[in-house]
């Protein structure tokens, strides 16, 4: 069994080579910024692999999936079951994540985090740490040690990947009820209203999503706030949401740029952070979700997100659908003339020549 000093503590970049990594990409044929954030995709990359040439090699996602008891409560328009029905279906290759990891050439990784249906069914991480998290509209969602557990089992699965050459990693979810875990994590550690992190989630009406704002603000209310971020995951979180954390800390310390999906993924990126604020250098904010909170989540960290395609789903799709763009500012750095090696004269040339 894995233990929480397995989880290694990300640095914060070393910008030693940004001067000269920025002059190559403003020296390729064409005006300087012109690749917008291309650009700084490139740079960041570069930065992250300390090299003048990032590449991204072995692209993976990892889906985390998890139950949830404040399911219990009504919360959701799904029963919990259907957790580990997805999990059987992403097993079967036929969710979403399964059809768009193949698309963009990303190795998909399916964890068993705590479902609490069994799964009949081979060819996945079985890390389940129990059935389920309690219901944190009475009790703590779990204990810290089984939270610092979670984030060691999710750190361990990404240094497997880092020990296969990946470079490049996103993580996805699966879990009933998550975006319960995820609003409330995000008014605690946000500090912000629960009216502003509460949502449709797998699809409420109104009187839904009043009813779950209802509940998840009195379970706000019946646990005492901290400073400490752990204690806080262990009050709302989900077992996906504890490993997702390590896996965060860890993918960093790799050197690994990381794919921030939606919601539920930001969430746990939002107790990373607390942690260790050096996990944000690494991440790369794939979309913006349609999910109401998640906006307000990138602002908490002034993120731009690459894409906006009004995408609800989770399980790490608007973070495959970004791979494509960082191939792409890899590509233009690696194969792109500069000015001088095409013959080209350059803004500066002619200022000289002025």
């Amino acid at each position: 069994m894995s233990s929480s000093h397995d989880i290694l503590m990300p640095h914060a970049l070393d910008r030693s080579i940004e001067a000269d990594l920025r002059r190559i990409i403003d020296t390729k044929t064409k005006p300087p910024g012109s690749l917008g954030r291309l650009e700084s995709l490139a740079l960041q990359m570069g930065l992250i692999q300390h090299t003048m040439r990032p590449r991204i090699e072995r692209p993976a996602m990892i889906v985390f999936s998890a139950d949830h008891g404040i399911a219990a409560e009504g919360v959701s328009a799904y029963p919990q079951e259907v957790t580990a029905q997805m999990v059987a279906n992403f097993l079967a290759g036929g969710a979403a994540i399964n059809a768009l990891s193949r698309s963009v050439g990303m190795t998909l990784e399916v964890v068993d985090a705590g479902v609490a249906t069994p799964i009949p069914l081979d060819d996945y991480e079985r890390l389940s740490l129990g059935p389920g998290t309690r219901n944190f509209a009475k009790e703590l969602a779990m204990t810290r040690s089984l939270a610092l557990e979670g984030m060691a089992r999710g750190a361990a699965r990404v240094r497997h990947h880092a020990s296969l050459g990946t470079n490049v990693i996103g993580f996805g979810e699966m879990g009933i009820a998550n975006t319960s875990a995820a609003a409330c994590l995000m008014s605690r550690l946000c500090d912000v209203s629960i009216d502003e992190c509460v949502g449709r989630g797998t699809g409420l009406d109104d009187r839904g999503v009043h009813h779950k704002r209802d509940v998840l603000a009195k379970a706000l209310a019946h646990h005492p706030a901290s400073n400490d971020a752990v204690d806080t995951l262990a009050t709302f979180g989900g077992f996906e949401i504890a490993m997702m954390t390590g896996a965060y800390l860890a993918a960093a310390h790799a050197n690994m740029t990381i794919l921030v999906d939606g919601f539920i993924a930001t969430s746990a990126l939002v107790v990373a952070a607390r942690i260790a604020p050096e996990v944000r250098e690494y991440c790369v904010f794939a979309h913006a979700s349609n999910e109401a909170g998640h906006r307000r989540m990138l602002a908490h960290f002034d993120a731009m997100p690459l894409l906006q395609l009004d995408l609800r789903l989770g399980e790490g799709t608007g973070a495959a659908l970004a791979l494509p763009i960082l191939r792409a500012a890899a590509a233009f750095v690696d194969e792109m003339a500069s000015f001088e090696s095409a013959g080209v004269s350059d803004k500066q040339d002619k200022d000289k020549q002025g």
